[in-house]
């Protein structure tokens, strides 16, 4: 599975984005999906993931209220719309593809997924 992630940019606090991550390849749906970032200094850290059908899902209790994770499976997609944005939120958001056999509070982990986008930098500044 190779992973392509878009839509970062510079937006003003209290601002919306919507990244998308589009996957290669016909088993998208056997993966659950999930959302890290990574800011400069710092460990990379869970978003949000989404199970296979996109039924469940799990966030960080940082964009708890703020962030939907969601996916479309005919388009080989997940997506990530961001509102209220804050400074804290700077950094480069990765998308990645679960390796765990069932969907779980495991999905927060790194080391639990298989694929790695590429990354895709949001920047929260007036």
């Amino acid at each position: 599975v190779q992973l392509q992630a878009s839509g970062g940019g510079l937006v003003q606090p209290g601002g919306s984005l919507r990244l998308s991550c589009a996957a290669s390849g016909r088993t998208f749906s056997s993966y659950y999906m999930g959302w890290f970032r990574q800011a400069p200094e710092k460990e990379r850290e869970f978003v949000a993931s989404v199970s296979w059908s996109g039924g469940s899902t799990i966030y960080a209790d940082s964009v708890k209220g703020r962030f939907t994770i969601s996916r479309d499976n005919a388009k080989n997609t997940v997506y990530l719309q961001m509102n209220d944005l804050k400074p804290g939120d700077t950094a480069v958001y990765h998308c990645a593809a679960g390796a765990l056999g069932t969907y779980s509070s495991g999905s927060r982990y790194p080391g639990n997924y298989a694929y790695w986008g590429q990354g895709t930098l949001v920047t929260v500044s007036s």
